[in-house]
């Protein structure tokens, strides 16, 4: 069974040769950064994913974690491995070098983490979170706080979480209930309850730091009401000793589908003992502060689709190689010896869609990933702030459409081992468990939907869709080969029809109900991703046509980039004709489901 993660060929292909990683070292922040340090990193982080992540991964999820007298109890490998990733400074690694980091890109570090998720995404979720929950406490925290709490997260000894779902209220956040009340100690009294808090409690660490949203009395309704606090599972005094136990107890464990080895928790506040809060930033301005948090996380979770898919596409392509079964219909003769599966072509059909998927998902994602960098480094301050907005566009669709098509991988890879794929014996079956959970994740993917037509489309006068079919074109232009160019014209046709589509619905929302023209977002956002993905092929196609001139290219490489086109084409041929439906939905502002009746189910 293979213990590949992630084709470091490929890996290297969309960092290098695509997204030109390297050349980030030229620029201040990170100019004691090269090439050979990027590797070095990347190196670790998937020799460690293999060696310490990896081989837990079945047994977690097999013994996953349990709810006892009040406590989890968890395998010991799982905080082995914690440990192991916090001491090589992956926690920290995009932070600064005063604050203990490595100040590595956040393409680097995505790509690093895209290794343990695909190891181990249970495991994975531990330091995930807590890298998150440091990055907002650095950014919006108080001096204090950032003293407080940065050290012991960056270096493993807390982790943290974020605490916004509550059972009543589900993803609409603004009919949250948790209250704070203030004191005259300068802290707050936190009371409530929180559920489905991913490492919400655990044996893996000294500390939980725990982000909670909660409204202080007389507050104003709905989000404008949110506030932001740091509550922590232990209070400590300011040399970071314990004082007592703070009043946020473990009310049980949620027992997940996949996902086992991260804990998924109900968490009461202040029902056994006072529950003490300290507010991050200004009063009523949490969720402005959380989303800081929930799209760093909304990126993440598409990347962990797109890395778990990958994981199940390698062990199906690896079984399809191995497995003996059946002829080829030009060849049928029952005393000749079976072929690999491969050879047949349905097989294939399924590897390549796999390929598309979770190939065309990883570049979208380390293209969000370099937004981020060019957000936060460009030497450039419009360009930094056009990384921003296009990002900010982007982010629905890196976290949703990975997070449909890494489990449409999975499901394939399954359907490729056969019988076999359907067992526990065999990986793909927990690949698929695992990333059935991303389409949930952080947002479902309708909401997603809405958020994208609803709001990112129109925010700006549409600036960060401008800037995006100021980029798309300079890569169609950049199509020159007779493929690519064919590539090309599809994509920049489909465009066109988007684009005629988006300004009907734009001009609609100005005269029609909201209800109407959102009815059918998700396959808006269907068409933005599909279009997306396509772009990231095309990118992908333009430098491989690119490197196949080359004279004297090596046989394995001339492999790697014909797989490279012929995914593409897949792509092209098989995946982007299937937007016209949406366009056509979309155009027709189609009531099917908005007229449904719930008496008529």
């Amino acid at each position: 069974m293979t213990d590949t993660l992630i084709n470091r060929r490929d890996l290297d292909f969309l960092l290098y040769d695509v997204m030109d990683t390297a050349s980030l070292s030229e620029r201040e922040r990170f100019n004691e950064h090269s090439r050979e340090t990027f590797d070095a990193v990347i190196e670790t982080a998937d020799r460690m994913a293999r060696e310490k992540f990896a081989p837990h991964n079945s047994q977690a999820d097999k013994d996953e974690p349990r709810f006892v007298n009040g406590q989890v109890e968890m395998l010991p490998e799982v905080k082995e491995a914690f440990k192991a990733y916090a001491e090589a400074g992956f926690i920290a690694g995009r932070f600064d070098y005063d604050l203990g980091g490595m100040q590595l890109p956040e393409s680097v570090m995505a790509a690093c983490n895209g290794f343990f998720t695909a190891a181990n995404p249970g495991t994975a979720g531990y330091p995930f979170l807590t890298t998150a929950a440091a990055n907002l406490i650095k950014v919006f925290g108080s001096e204090e706080q950032r003293a407080k709490y940065l050290p012991p997260m960056l270096d493993g000894r807390y982790t943290g979480t974020m605490a916004l779902t509550e059972p009543h209220a589900g993803s609409s956040l603004s009919d949250i209930r948790t209250t704070a009340s203030p004191t005259d100690d300068g802290h707050y009294l936190i009371k409530g309850a929180k559920i489905y808090i991913s490492g919400g409690e655990q044996s893996i660490s000294d500390n939980i730091v725990h982000l909670v949203l909660a409204k202080i009395k007389g507050a104003p309704p709905g989000v404008k009401g949110i506030s932001l606090f740091i509550v922590p599972k232990f209070l400590t005094d300011d040399q970071g000793d314990v004082t007592g136990r703070n009043g946020v107890a473990l009310a049980g464990l949620i027992h997940k589908l996949g996902y086992r080895g991260t804990t998924s928790t109900a968490l009461s506040f202040g029902d056994d003992a006072p529950c003490h809060g300290y507010l991050v930033g200004e009063a009523h301005q949490g969720l402005k502060y959380m989303f800081q948090m929930m799209n760093e996380a909304r990126l993440g979770v598409g990347f962990g689709a797109a890395v778990i898919g990958y994981r199940g596409y390698l062990h199906s392509l690896e079984y399809a190689k191995d497995r003996l079964q059946g002829r080829k219909p030009s060849d049928p003769d029952p005393t000749k010896p079976p072929v690999p599966i491969i050879e047949h072509a349905d097989v294939r059909r399924m590897l390549l869609a796999q390929k598309a998927y979770v190939e065309g998902g990883l570049a979208l994602c380390l293209y969000g990933a370099r937004l981020v960098d060019d957000q936060n480094s460009h030497p450039d301050a419009t360009a930094r702030e056009e990384a921003g907005k296009l990002l900010d566009l982007l982010t629905p669709v890196m976290k949703a459409w990975p997070s449909e098509y890494g489990p449409k991988a999975n499901d394939l890879a399954i359907q490729v081992y056969g019988g076999a794929g359907y067992t526990r014996e065999y990986p793909v079956e927990q690949c698929w468990r695992d990333n059935r959970l991303n389409p949930i994740h952080e947002g479902t993917n309708g909401i997603q939907a809405l958020d994208l037509l609803g709001r990112k489309i129109w925010q700006d006068r549409s600036h960060g869709l401008q800037l995006m079919m100021q980029r798309l074109q300079v890569d169609l232009e950049a199509a020159t080969t007779s493929r690519c160019q064919q590539w090309a014209l599809s994509l920049s046709e489909t465009l066109q029809r988007a684009v005629k589509v988006t300004q009907d619905l734009g001009a609609a929302l100005q005269k029609e109900s909201p209800d109407r023209v959102l009815a059918n977002a998700s396959c808006y956002l269907h068409l933005f991703g599909h279009i997306s993905v396509a772009w990231m092929w095309l990118r992908q196609a333009n430098v491989a046509e690119a490197r196949l001139s080359d004279t004297g290219i090596a046989e394995a490489d001339r492999n790697f980039l014909e797989g490279k086109l012929q995914a593409a084409q897949y792509f092209f041929h098989w995946e982007l004709p299937t937007v016209a439906q949406d366009i056509v939905l979309l155009q027709n502002r189609d009531d099917t489901c908005l007229e449904m009746r719930g008496e008529w189910f």
